[in-house]
């Protein structure tokens, strides 16, 4: 037993004895190292693959989305127009009612009918030879009424953003019907004629409105619809002027 024992080499002198030796350690470093670099390299690239991945992936995503976000932004850079194909041969014959505007020009912005003066809530417009025209979007919308109407001359209204809404009145031969999508430029109707305001002929009655509020049409062409704002009226001139404009009104209809 004790001859085998002593044959029986050491282990633990033998592990001692190896990293004497003085190309262990370097070479263990050595490979150490390329252990390091390859696990680097290959983390390295699976990162790169990854972030490739989720590129495409993106980019497939900003390509399906890029049609709709076109139409967004071109309604954002939309500017109103005058709603007619021709505005150099148009002519605006009635003005909107300005509350701030001066008493003569409020007088020139009521609309007659029967023995009432209704102050004008949008633009007559004709054509300078007093004959029928394409009545066009303003701007692109969504068709919200279409309603016949004897007084009013039958009535389109169109909806835009922000609670922007355009009313195209005294118009025949419409083109449209509720729900219908309109681009700006798009012929809807043809000016006609109506009862509230006989003595226009043949003209087209335009309005824009702000949630559901009037706005002067002429300080918004060529101007987009988050420039249009409900109108600050000054109570101090105001009153003054409708107490003038009454006076005058008053004295028309008794002559009537």
């Amino acid at each position: 037993m004790r001859e085998e024992e002593k044959k029986r080499p050491s282990q633990p002198k033998n592990i001692k004895n190896f990293f004497k030796k003085r190309w262990v350690y370097p070479a263990i470093y050595l490979v150490s190292a390329v252990l390091l670099i390859t696990g680097i390299i290959w983390y390295q690239s699976l990162g790169t693959h990854s972030a490739k991945e989720k590129f495409k992936n993106d980019v497939s995503i900003s390509q399906k989305g890029s049609g709709n976000e076109a139409i967004e932004v071109n309604k954002a850079v939309e500017n109103f127009r005058m709603p007619v194909q021709k505005p150099e041969l148009a002519t605006i014959e009635k003005k909107f009612y300005d509350a701030n505007a001066s008493v003569k020009d409020q007088e020139a912005a009521l609309v007659v009918y029967g023995n009432t003066y209704q102050p004008n809530q949008g633009v007559d417009i004709t054509m300078k030879n007093g004959k029928t025209f394409d009545v066009v979007a303003a701007m692109g919308g969504t068709v919200t009424k279409v309603q016949e109407d004897a007084v009013l001359g039958n009535v389109i209204e169109v909806e835009h953003d922000k609670g922007v809404t355009t009313e195209y009145q005294s118009v025949k031969d419409i083109a449209v019907k509720e729900g219908d999508t309109v681009k700006q430029g798009q012929t809807i109707a043809k000016a006609g004629r109506s009862e509230l305001n006989k003595a226009a002929g043949t003209h087209l009655h335009f309005e824009i409105r702000k949630d559901d509020v009037a706005v002067n049409p002429e300080g918004y062409f060529n101007k987009t619809v988050s420039d249009v704002k409900t109108p600050e009226v000054s109570s101090d001139s105001s009153q003054s002027k409708q107490s003038q404009s009454s006076e005058k009104t008053s004295t028309s209809q008794k002559s009537h």
